[in-house]
């Protein structure tokens, strides 16, 4: 039995009444939406809203950050040291595509991390390098012989929401981490993700500095923009077209169970008529 006439007349409006609506659509299912996010539309390279700088290209050690330290040649001293730690050793869990559970100290209010066998070191506004330097020099002196110590800062990291293969935390291991190595480290874009819409939401989440990236383009590679900072948060949407198809889906699962009471109410009428 063939539709009745008038379904077409109402589907018809319906259907392209969505495909014109396919930006509000997609809207409806991104994070973190800002007034400024029409710039995806013309967006050639990169784009900045409220921009604040350039940040320090190296990373300076405040307090409360964890850092995991380690002796290359002495590993019983350090980071990878056995057994359980101590009251001012803690262990990080977070998502990040390499090892967990890192053995690290925290830096006290008083810029003071508590490292075994040498006590207490201060490392607040130090680069990662240059404390890895000082406390090696430290060892030298009191304990170990010709010591090769790796440092790293295990409590900075990006988090990656939307269109990527993998979502997340990710640890910012060293600095001058770019975005291109974060999004390798999440397994790429997916293939409903749309390139021009890739944003980074940076600084004071009151009044943060919006970052709009257009990855069709190679030139945006050059942007020192896209040098990432600890707590960027890294939203990529879908397409258009994915966001609509995704919508009509939705539709669909309620107009089919409809339509088939209607076709049945239009059986029932014609066959007792």
């Amino acid at each position: 039995m063939q539709r009745p006439h008038y379904l077409k007349h109402f589907l018809l409006p319906v259907i392209c009444l969505l495909i014109l609506t396919s930006c509000g659509v997609r809207k409806e299912h991104s994070l973190f939406n800002a007034p400024s996010d029409i710039v995806t539309d013309t967006i050639k390279q990169v784009y900045v809203v409220n921009d604040q700088g350039i940040s320090d290209a190296y990373y300076k050690i405040k307090p409360n950050d964890q850092l995991a330290v380690r002796n290359v040649q002495n590993p019983e001293f350090g980071a990878t040291a056995p057994g359980a730690p101590s009251n001012n050793v803690s262990y990080s869990s977070q998502q990040t595509g390499t090892a967990q559970n890192i053995l690290s100290y925290p830096v006290e209010s008083d810029g003071m991390v508590n490292l075994p066998a040498i006590g207490k070191v201060e490392v607040v506004g130090l680069t990662r390098r240059e404390a890895a330097i000082k406390i090696q020099d430290i060892y030298k002196s009191k304990l170990l012989k010709d010591p090769i110590i790796e440092l790293s800062v295990v409590n900075l990291k990006v988090t990656l929401l939307g269109e990527f293969n993998k979502q997340g935390n990710f640890l910012l291991e060293r600095d001058n981490t770019s975005l291109i190595e974060i999004i390798g480290a999440a397994g790429g874009i997916t293939k409903t993700a749309d390139p021009k819409t890739l944003k980074i939401i940076r600084g004071d989440h009151s009044h943060p500095e919006i970052i709009y990236v257009n990855l069709n383009d190679i030139n945006s590679l050059a942007s020192q923009k896209l040098i990432l900072q600890n707590n960027d948060i890294i939203v990529l949407q879908q397409t258009k077209g994915a966001a609509t198809s995704d919508k009509l889906q939705s539709f669909n699962n309620i107009l089919q169970p409809l339509l088939v009471v209607v076709n049945l109410a239009v059986l029932i009428f014609t066959i007792t008529r």
